[in-house]
């Protein structure tokens, strides 16, 4: 679950300096699908070990 917390971190400072700087924009979109595929992977790996 650490793992994916950090990914998740890190892939939200990516979008937030892809944000930023106007020539990054494709990082920002790129850091937004990874981390709603982080999201998801780990949400469904969190119900399995729950039930």
């Amino acid at each position: 679950m650490t793992a994916i917390a950090i990914v998740l971190i890190l892939l939200l400072l990516l979008g937030i300096l892809g944000a930023v700087i106007k020539g990054l924009l494709w990082l920002t979109v790129i850091a937004i699908v990874l981390f709603v595929g982080a999201g998801v992977y780990g949400w469904f790996k969190f119900k399995r070990r729950s039930s």
